[in-house]
């Protein structure tokens, strides 16, 4: 694949780069990434892999653009509320870099779709913000033997990790089960700080870039979390898969995406003894 010279000048500080370098630079723009959610952690994440000249950057996301988006969600405007977010993130991408192919799903990550579109990328990036998507996006992944990077925000904290195939447990491994409904409150319910999913989102990104080069430690086997208000990471480690992960367990019992699967389970409701 040879780049312009329009484009050597524009990836110039990568191409200069130990580690990237011009063959680095080639396996970002023989790449295709598909971003699920393009919202709080798909903004940066769409942002720096088009910025990065990561060839070919699918959009999946069937919502159009609130207002109350706009405090965290940057690659929107004002001037886009009402619009589709697929289509608002493509557009803004495609001025900031436009030697790269945009691919539109303006549709939910579904059990009956999710393996045919993930088929045709080489990585997948979880940016959506309910747990039934993020099992739902991790089961696909295991099933397709396609790596992931997983972003989660709420208020003041982040986390991230990354899958590869056969290297570390997968998501569902350190989670379980999607958490019962009203259990965990979700970003609209608990809030945001707008700078977290910029910093979480960008951490994505970089897991991105280095798989695609292929150069330095991938969060493999790790969680990463971050605490915005002591400014702390964390990187936690795990042995491994777990043997009772129903996706990739010994005894695993998921085989086939199925709806039912990934709908939260209603949560018990505790009545009070008659006094």
């Amino acid at each position: 694949m040879a780049l312009s010279a329009e484009e050597l000048e524009r990836y110039s500080r990568h191409i200069i780069l130990q580690g990237v370098g011009l063959a680095g630079q080639k396996k970002l723009a023989a790449g295709k990434v598909l971003v699920i959610g393009a919202g709080g952690l798909g903004s940066p994440v769409l942002m720096y892999l088009a910025a990065s000249g990561v060839g070919t950057i699918g959009i999946m996301d069937d919502d159009v653009v609130d207002k109350s988006n706009l405090q965290r969600q940057i690659i929107h405007s004002t001037g886009q509320v009402g619009f589709s977010k697929a289509e608002s993130a493509a557009g803004r991408i495609e001025k900031i870099n436009p030697y790269i192919k945009t691919v539109i799903y303006k549709e939910r990550a579904a059990a009956e779709n999710l393996l045919e579109i993930i088929s045709q990328y080489d990585f997948i990036v979880d940016g959506v913000d309910n747990f039934s998507s993020k099992f739902l996006i991790n089961d696909a992944c295991v099933l397709a033997q396609k790596p992931f990077s997983h972003g989660g925000i709420r208020e003041f904290s982040g986390q991230l990790m990354t899958y590869v195939p056969g290297e570390g447990p997968c998501y569902r491994c350190i989670f379980e089960e999607i958490p019962p409904d009203g259990e965990v409150d979700s970003c609209s319910q608990a809030g945001v700080l707008g700078t977290l999913p910029g910093i979480i989102g960008s951490l994505q990104a970089l897991e991105v870039q280095k798989y695609l080069i292929g150069t330095g430690e991938l969060l493999t086997g790790h969680m990463l979390t971050f605490d915005g208000l002591t400014m702390q990471f964390r990187k936690i480690p795990f042995s491994g898969k777990s043997p009772h992960c129903r996706v990739c367990g010994e005894r695993a019992d998921i085989m086939e995406l199925k709806e039912e699967n990934y709908r939260p389970k209603q949560a018990c409701t505790v009545l009070p003894k008659d006094s």
